[in-house]
């Protein structure tokens, strides 16, 4: 799949201090780029409410992801407090 960032995910980015966190979102946006569907991707879980807004879990952080036809939009890299209030 076609994987395109948002500047506020990159933004969003620079706050996180944990190399080992940021070392397994650099995994995940591999594998997602190497998917082939939805279904290949760990803990991707569709947003209540929404037709293209997905969610994936990484610890106590969430990646809001938005999926338009064959592409992926990193949209938010927040804590697990702080995602829904500010994603979608």
């Amino acid at each position: 799949m076609n994987v395109r960032f948002e500047a506020r995910f990159e933004k969003d980015l620079k706050l996180v201090k944990d190399r080992s966190l940021l070392a397994r979102l650099k995994q995940i946006i591999l594998t997602c780029k190497q998917a082939e569907s939805l279904g290949e991707i760990n803990n991707l879980k569709k947003m209540q409410g929404y037709d293209s807004f997905y969610r994936i879990r990484l610890g106590d952080y969430r990646i809001g992801i938005e999926i338009l036809e064959n592409e992926l939009i990193f949209v938010r890299f927040l804590h697990r407090k702080d995602i829904y209030k500010f994603f979608p």
